[in-house]
């Protein structure tokens, strides 16, 4: 097997040499080269020609973001950017998934941070490397989509909301920020309340809502503990916590707990799911989009089991198929739809419903 090579570049020493120790770990992957700034990369990126980039946001004279765009446009390769977890931080790497960035993993700046961060670092590029120069295009066409304005949105957006009598719940990982984007864009105002479990980092997801609230009909909001679940809202659950679905009084209340990670998440969509599998039924449907792994899956058959509908993201739509595949493999899904697809379908079934 070929080695995938990465060019790491970082304008922190100690970085560098973090992310070459992990990435060197790993027997089929070779670090080519390393740089403390874009100008550096770029002739790196010439003679190296490498699989991977992995790119830090702040870096002196030309910042991540900016090389990243100028980079897209010429040189269009898998980038998965390197962030410090802050929230904004978290807002610059939004933006960058928007400019085509693969994925982003946090900053190993701490020794003990290394081991916990190792294998996701070395998985991230590992599917990176699979995702062709026309997926990574794909993915920067999705952002690049027309923009409804703000000032539109808000005279759509009506502040009165109803307890949900149904749900829709999402769940996604790697490539799920922009297929999100692309759902919740299409969606109309008058829906019912949204659950979504993005895997993200703590102090990412409040950016990550704030950018979808701006974009979209449906008021979006980052869930807090004791959320009662209202129609027209879309609720994301917030990085570093576990999200469960609970019923008091007839009302369906978000829960949101600092519990271990479940699938190795946290949050876990798994985790949502099978919580939701004990209250919901067939005013609910379940959404599993790209992702890497299998979390979801199991969640979604017993969705499935307690009479909801279930969708699944296409492979040829889907950044990483790993979460959709598990899913309709133990036959958790009704219907494989392309991302395009979805929110339509989705507004079909409502209004059947």
């Amino acid at each position: 097997m070929q080695k995938i090579r990465v060019l790491i570049v970082d304008d922190s020493a100690l970085v560098r040499a973090a992310l070459t120790k992990i990435l060197s770990s790993d027997k089929n992957i070779e670090v080519v080269g390393t740089a403390p700034d874009a100008y550096i990369a770029k002739e790196k990126i010439i003679k190296l020609k490498p699989d991977v980039l992995t790119l830090d946001i702040e870096m002196p004279g030309m910042d991540g973001l900016t090389f990243l765009e100028k980079l897209m446009k010429v040189y269009p390769i898998p980038v998965i950017m390197i962030s410090t977890c802050t929230y904004e931080h978290g807002e610059k790497a939004m933006q960058a998934l928007n400019l085509g960035a693969f994925d982003f993993v946090e900053k190993p700046t701490k020794g003990d941070q290394i081991p916990e961060l190792s294998e996701e670092i070395i998985n991230k590029v590992k599917k990176a490397a699979e995702c062709s120069v026309k997926s990574v295009k794909t993915q920067i066409s999705l952002s690049k989509k027309e923009e409804i304005k703000l000032d539109v949105m808000q005279n759509n957006k009506n502040i009165s909301v109803t307890n949900a009598r149904r749900l829709i719940l999402l769940g996604a990982s790697t490539g799920g920020t922009i297929a999100i984007e692309t759902v919740l864009k299409k969606l109309p105002y008058d829906m019912p309340g949204i659950v979504i479990v993005q895997h993200m980092p703590a102090n990412f997801t409040k950016a990550f809502a704030e950018r979808l609230d701006s974009l979209c009909e449906m008021n979006v909001k980052e869930a807090i503990d004791g959320d009662i679940i209202c129609d027209n809202t879309v609720y994301i659950a917030p990085g570093g916590f576990q999200c469960y679905l609970d019923k008091v009084m007839g009302h369906y209340v978000l829960r949101i707990v600092d519990d271990p990670p479940f699938n190795r998440h946290k949050p876990s969509v798994d985790a949502m799911f099978l919580s939701a599998a004990k209250y919901v039924g067939k005013n609910t449907i379940g959404v599993i989009l790209t992702g890497m792994g299998k979390d979801g899956a199991q969640g979604m058959l017993e969705l499935k089991k307690a009479g909801v509908y279930n969708i699944a993201q296409d492979e040829a739509t889907s950044v990483v198929f790993g979460m959709p595949k598990e899913a309709i493999n133990i036959g958790a899904v009704h219907e494989v739809l392309g991302i395009d697809k979805i929110a339509g379908r989705l507004a079909i079934i409502c209004r059947q419903q």
